[in-house]
């Protein structure tokens, strides 16, 4: 697929490099494949968010209250450091905090706290704290680069015949701006890695990944409920079952060893590894959500309990919808789709919208809807809140100069991430309902993301779905039609619209 000759946007930012690509030029004649491209483009825009830091790394994290949020270069990283206890040698889940943090034990998943330990060793202990906290944050963004790499790489590789769909990705503006605020991108690679091996047909190695991911971090187990309603559409339910199994086997054998504490008494559940779902809980309505724009216009804001409920609730609801979209729209939908609406769901439901939380959503969003229009319209949103959530900081920590953005603005810039995520949700939903706008099928592709249910027959269909009439949709501007029929035809290519 060459997205010069498909894709406007593409094609005229091309320009920047010579223009679209002619009908004669020489493919493959270089060892500058296309995956290797989107790994130098990826390492590239890493280190321009790096550079972005720097106002923070020279000073900013360390100096003044509000520096590291008018300079929106904010990261937990060097934070944590000391106040999780990895300056003091302190063992995360299992050595309590000092009274002084106001956290007894770390409060991220155990392959999160396994990380950010790796690199607490590979930190030297030697010079100021300052610059320790430094150093670990350059251990942890050279860790995180190899992480944003493999996620690069395998959004090409999942997409074998559209490979640049991962310049998506590797090119997304706020991937770069968010990258090294937390951890979250590890979790991101190893559900990269997962997507990777489930469109290989290796269900194992698909649910194990998804399992280690879900115990990094809590968003990738929501992946098994978009395989469960596909594979049920297709019956394809071995390839479940085996994914679900192994994502369970893989959670447990690396949570077990820190969940379960022995002592006299017998054994217990150990309150270290408990925190991160505690604290969750407990966590009332924070930056990002539309829960917050709520309370702060409520004169009786709702109760944190009665928030969970809601939100639970509200994510409950989109996965039925979600769910009935899977089963009764006219062709199987693609499995990344099902993934990011099922993802974006839980983005806009939740109680909490950190500004990294963007990371989860772009490779779904690159494999859903691999369109540079709207991606960009949506990064566009994403950048807006990104700078909206500094300023605002700025404006609370700046005293009686009141420098930032004051709170109404601040709500603004949350309902333009609301609208920008919601936007493309809207395209992926219309792409399930109408599969001849799908980009990635009007080339006569199934599911390339699909693995074991990539041009399979479906099996249970709900709906008028289950009994289509016989049909052809055209493929705007480019005289091919893409036709389907009953359930079990698949699909098929013709440069003749069908008989009539």
């Amino acid at each position: 697929m060459l997205p010069t000759k498909q894709d406007e946007v593409a094609a005229a930012g091309s320009e920047l490099i010579g223009g679209p690509i002619g009908r004669r030029a020489l493919l493959m004649t270089t060892r500058l494949t296309p995956v290797r491209v989107i790994a130098l483009v990826a390492i590239g825009m890493f280190a321009l968010g790096m550079v972005q830091k720097m106002p923070c790394y020279n000073g900013g994290w360390f100096v003044g209250a509000s520096s590291q949020y008018t300079h929106a270069c904010y990261s937990d990283i060097p934070h944590l450091y000391q106040g999780r206890g990895f300056a003091d040698g302190l063992l995360p889940y299992f050595d309590r905090l000092p009274d002084n943090v106001g956290m007894e034990y770390l409060e991220y998943p155990v392959l999160t706290g396994a990380f950010m330990q790796v690199a607490a060793w590979l930190t030297p202990n030697g010079g100021s704290i300052q610059h320790q906290e430094k150093f670990y944050w350059m251990v942890n963004a050279g860790m995180l680069m190899v992480c944003t790499v493999v996620i690069a790489v395998c959004v090409a590789r999942i997409h074998r015949r559209r490979p640049w769909d991962a310049l998506l990705v590797a090119l997304a503006p706020a991937f770069a701006l968010t990258a090294t605020i937390n951890w979250d991108l590890f979790a991101v690679a190893l559900t990269a890695l997962a997507m990777l091996m489930w469109s290989r047909e290796r269900p194992l190695a698909a649910g194990l990944l998804i399992g280690l991911a879900a115990a990094a971090k809590l968003y990738p187990a929501l992946l098994l409920g978009p395989l469960l309603v596909l594979c049920w559409r297709a019956g394809r339910w071995r390839a479940f079952w085996v994914s679900a199994a192994a994502a369970l086997g893989a959670w447990l054998v690396v949570n077990l060893p820190v969940m379960i504490s022995h002592d006299a008494a017998g054994f217990h559940i150990r309150e270290g590894w408990a925190k991160f779902y505690t604290f969750s809980q407990e966590r009332g309505v924070d930056f990002g959500s539309f829960w917050l724009i709520l309370s702060q216009r409520m004169d009786d804001p709702l109760t944190t309990d009665t928030v969970n409920h809601l939100a639970t609730a509200l994510m409950l609801l989109c996965c039925l919808g979600v769910a009935a979209l899977g089963l009764t729209a006219p062709r199987r939908p693609r499995f990344a789709q099902l993934a990011f609406l099922v993802v974006a769901a839980f983005v806009l439901t939740n109680k909490v919208y950190s500004p990294q939380y963007v990371l989860w959503l772009i490779p779904l969003a690159a494999l859903a809807r691999p369109r540079w229009r709207d991606f960009l319209i949506w990064q566009a949103c994403e950048v807006a809140y990104f700078l909206g959530i500094w300023m605002y900081l700025a404006f609370t920590t700046s005293g009686d100069a009141h420098k930032g953005l004051p709170t109404e603005g601040y709500q603004l810039a949350i309902g333009v991430h609301l609208l920008g995520t919601l936007y493309l949700c809207a395209v992926v939903v219309r792409d399930i309902l109408m599969p001849e706008r799908d980009v990635v099928r009007k080339t006569g592709e199934d599911d390339p993301s699909g693995g074991v249910l990539d041009g399979a027959a479906d099996v249970f269909v709900l709906g008028p779905a289950a009994h289509p009439p016989r049909r052809a949709a055209v493929q705007e501007g480019s005289g091919t039609y893409v036709s389907w029929g009953a359930a079990s035809d698949g699909f098929a290519l013709s440069e003749q619209p069908p008989a009539r």
